[in-house]
């Protein structure tokens, strides 16, 4: 536990992708087996599962140190980070310990089968054996999500050096469903028998966008293009007479689309799809709003599968009658792949058709119609190319549509967590509606560091009320608000939704009432 805490500390300290690194090559030179298995599997999403709230830890806590609501809520506003506000808070102690992270993690688990009495004193007793620091981490443990800028790709870059492996064995051997209470990190990252794990997806190929000069570089015989599709990336996989659907952050979703494992029970074993699940009803994909009723919630009625039934647009074959494909090039997978969806046929799978071109400024012109068709944009990719492992720059690109924009008028904010906990840095903006300005967009990026405490100093001189961390700000800042998509939407006060709201920029040019109305963002329905 020692030395966990003190990679996390290490690893929080510097930005410099070297520094985190040695730091994690430290760790797995000096820790256990299982304990390196456990950082792999917390630094690529697969925490341990929650056995106490937020709200208990925050009111043992209080009960411990003393600390009224109000006083609490200051300080975690303060810090911005709960774990780190409860391990300041608590008294100091002289305890220690010699359990490890293994050990520590297999303690929480236990605490599954306690009463709330129970959890309360064991939790009591462990921060009392702990280092501020190791508090720090162990209330991590609980509640999750270490914002320490470790990427799945660094992990993976530190593992390949750890094992001596190359990058795309270890992105392989890190894909799906492993379990880490129940395998070792020699066992994961050099498995005796990798195709064991019927379930294992391949690591997925993604795009760069594309280069303002890409046109001046490259041959249009060398290209197909094919429409960038609004929905969540996923692998179909059928191995062993099972199916399993993978989206493109690792998590398995079979439960989540019926109608797609009822056609995958029908397909050849030795099959792998990748391709966009997208809601799609009479030939029609529908806004990504709408599938997202069906991913977000725990059951599925008849009526929400008759409201939102999905299907996969396939876009490429990545194993067929059991053979690996991702060598072969491109243009001989999509001529398999089209072979196989007409032979399957079945109304849930569709085939990714290629856009049909004679010049980039013919592609371009292509490209305006894709907002009408419910896609991004458009996909360009290598005929030649071989399906690599992440994002690799060359073969292929995504040329997205140009972004919606709107100017809004800031009327709310909120401080940011982290390092920038003490500023104001996450925004609700307004347009106007006859003379009242209605909230329509939250955004949290797209300002310098400069911008950010220019902003921040205006919030804390112009606040008009305040509603717990929430700030109402005196109208007087304009900014141009940029976003992929738009929609109808009941559940905002608008009545509009945005897709990927973000700060294009600060229009210092525009005074307040410069800004635009709600019947301007109206105006942009499809």
């Amino acid at each position: 536990m020692r030395n966990f805490a003190e990679l996390i500390h290490r690893l929080d300290q510097s930005t410099k992708t070297g520094d985190k690194l040695d730091a994690l090559a430290w760790f797995f030179r000096h820790a256990s087996d299982s304990d390196s298995v456990w950082v792999v599997a917390i630094f690529s999403h697969r925490r341990p599962q929650r056995q106490v709230t937020t709200k208990q830890l925050r009111t043992w806590c209080q009960e411990k140190s003393g600390v009224p609501d109000w006083l609490f809520e200051e300080s975690y506003q303060a810090v911005g980070d709960l774990a780190e506000t409860i391990a300041l808070l608590l008294p100091s102690t002289t305890g220690t310990h010699n359990l490890s992270l293994t050990e520590w993690i297999d303690w929480l688990q236990n605490l599954k089968k306690d009463a709330e009495g129970e959890k309360k004193t064991k939790v009591l007793n462990a921060w009392d054996q702990f280092t501020s620091l190791e508090r720090f981490v162990f209330n991590k443990l609980i509640t999750g999500g270490f914002r320490i800028g470790v990427s799945q790709n660094l992990l993976i870059q530190a593992l390949a050096t750890y094992s001596g492996l190359s990058q795309a064995q270890v992105a392989h051997r890190l894909m799906g469903n492993w379990n880490p209470e129940k395998i070792s990190l020699k066992e994961l990252l050099h498995p005796d028998n990798l195709e064991e794990d019927q379930s294992k997806p391949y690591p997925f190929f993604l795009a760069h966008p594309i280069e303002s000069n890409f046109q001046d570089n490259f041959s249009i015989s060398e290209w197909l293009a094919e429409w960038k599709w609004d929905g969540i990336r996923g692998q179909l996989i059928r191995r062993g007479h099972q199916s399993f659907i993978w989206s493109r952050g690792e998590e398995l979703v079979n439960d989540k689309f019926p109608e797609i494992l009822e056609f995958l029970e029908k397909v050849p074993d030795g099959t792998v799809l990748d391709g966009e699940l997208l809601a799609f009803k009479e030939g029609v994909p529908l806004p990504f709003s709408v599938l997202q009723t069906r991913i977000t919630r725990k059951s599925l009625s008849k009526k929400i599968l008759l409201e939102a039934p999905v299907s996969f647009i396939a876009f490429d074959l990545l194993e067929w009658e059991g053979q690996n494909l991702r060598n072969e090039p491109l243009s001989r997978r999509k001529v398999l792949l089209e072979e196989f969806v007409i032979s399957v046929n079945q109304p849930n799978l569709k085939l990714s058709e290629t856009v049909t071109f004679t010049s980039w400024e013919e592609l371009a012109q292509v490209r305006e119609n894709a907002r009408e068709l419910q896609t991004e944009g458009l996909m360009l990719k290598k005929k030649d190319s071989l399906y690599e492992t992440g994002r690799k720059r060359g073969a292929w690109w995504k040329w997205k549509l140009d972004p919606l924009h709107i100017d809004g008028v800031l009327i709310y904010a909120q401080k940011g967590h982290g390092r920038r906990a003490d500023l104001f840095t996450d925004y609700t903006f307004g347009l106007w509606d006859g003379e009242v300005l209605v909230s329509f967009a939250k955004a949290y990026s797209g300002l310098t560091d400069a911008e950010i405490r220019e902003v921040d100093a205006y919030v804390k001189k112009n606040t008009k009320e305040k509603f717990g961390p929430v700030r109402t700000v005196t109208p007087g800042l304009v900014f141009e608000i940029a976003f992929e998509g738009i929609q109808v939407s009941s559940r905002h006060k608008s009545g509009i939704a945005l897709r990927f709201p973000r700060i294009a920029r600060w229009r210092k040019d525009k005074t307040i009432d410069q800004a635009n109305s709600l019947a301007d963002l109206k105006a942009l329905l499809p």
